[in-house]
């Protein structure tokens, strides 16, 4: 359905050029979003695949495992579109203080990203609402050190920022300006609350998802943190008991397509098209996952099956096994710290492990040395290398 702008221009003169910035209408969009059949179809499939994939999290022998890979994978996503080269191996080795040769600036926002996540998990199981207090609080660990540490972390912008171009005269889009920005987000935080918000909560996310983006009230970081705001709204709304459904490949390897259906929701009204375009990747994304998962149950059990035929170092394997399906790169150092157990014991393990083929020492030093996973990385790096 085509309603026209939804929002108006305010114009204003900057240094000496004519910048006209868009203010968005308040949510819901007038008149309500059209409900066909097939648009109800897409719901439909996409909830049952979110369904699915919250499932998986009981299926899994510890879901903090896979949690804890796969929150890293979204952050690598999200952070290479905003252009940064790091990886998850890089990430991984950067949270081992290992990690030389790694662009620095890089994986520190990839770090970031992953502290704003669980910073804001967190806080939402303690209690604490889903609010623009919040929002800024994720944001200033997403920009507390590396690229935009200076560009007001935690805080919304006091300036005119814009998207494309080198300056507001010459922009794709030019935001709204920084002193309409309370008013705006405070209506959308009333949206995110609202008791009857008209639309169903997977619908309401891909509405906020555009609106924010669309307010872009930061200076910097954004993308990420609207990405962000997706799986955030979902575990608070209780769709989700675990945030494992992230957009960021889908966006990324639909990035023309993303880009234009966010300008026509705004130049016509089109909410529509996002909305399905919103709904197919949900689906998409969560059967994804739950293959993932899946692949990454078959492989654990695999190697189990492997390491339970060891002789003697089984046991010292075993305990090792555990450290190494958790933290996918580790040391010796490192797991005999996470075990409790003696160097001797861990060295044992970690032996047994690599003459099975389960890991590989990756450093080729004689001290200091570091094993991964290889297996299980190949399959949660699987998604972020391709184009």
């Amino acid at each position: 359905m085509l309603r026209g702008v939804q929002g108006r221009y305010a114009i204003s003169r900057d240094g000496g050029e004519t910048v006209r910035a868009f203010l968005p209408a308040d949510l819901p969009p007038a008149p309500p979003l059209a409900w066909p059949g097939d648009r109800q179809l897409l719901l439909e499939r996409a909830t049952l695949a979110l369904g699915r994939l919250d499932a998986v999290s009981t299926l899994l022998p510890d879901s903090t495992l896979f949690l804890y890979s796969y929150v890293r994978q979204e952050a690598v996503l999200s952070s290479q579109i905003e252009g940064t080269q790091s990886s998850l191996s890089d990430l991984l080795l950067f949270e081992l203080d290992a990690a030389p040769g790694v662009p620095m600036d890089d994986v520190l926002e990839v770090s970031n990203y992953v502290a704003a996540m669980e910073h804001g998990l967190a806080r939402m199981r303690d209690g604490f609402p889903l609010s623009n207090r919040l929002i800024r609080e994720m944001h200033g660990l997403l920009l507390a050190s590396g690229r935009g540490s200076h560009k007001e972390p935690g805080e919304f912008r006091s300036t005119q920022n814009w998207i494309g171009g080198t300056r507001p005269g010459n922009a794709a889009f030019v935001p709204p300006p920084a002193t309409e920005l309370d008013a705006m987000m405070g209506s959308l935080e009333r949206f995110i609350h609202a008791s009857d918000p008209g639309v169903p909560e997977l619908v309401r996310a891909a509405l906020v998802h555009v609106q924010f983006e669309t307010i872009h009230p930061f200076l910097d970081g954004n993308g990420r943190v609207g990405r962000l705001l997706i799986p955030v709204m979902l575990a608070h709304a209780g769709i989700m008991r675990e945030p494992l459904l992230y957009l960021s490949l889908y966006f990324r390897e639909h990035r023309s397509e993303y880009y234009r259906l966010l300008d026509l929701v705004r130049t016509d009204g089109d909410w529509e098209a996002w909305i399905d375009f919103f709904l197919d990747g949900v689906e998409q994304t969560a059967r994804g996952a739950v293959a993932t998962a899946n692949e990454l149950l078959a492989l654990a059990r695999r190697d189990r099956l492997r390491i339970a035929a060891l002789a003697r170092s089984s046991t010292a394997a075993g305990q090792v096994f555990a450290v190494v399906s958790d933290r996918p790169i580790t040391s010796v150092a490192e797991a005999a710290r996470r075990l409790g157990v003696s160097v001797p014991t861990v060295t044992r393990g970690i032996s047994a492990l690599v003459e099975a083929g389960v890991v590989r020492e990756v450093t080729g030093r004689r001290r200091d040395r570091l094993y991964a996973y290889d297996a299980y990385l190949a399959i949660l790096t699987r998604a972020t290398v391709r184009s």
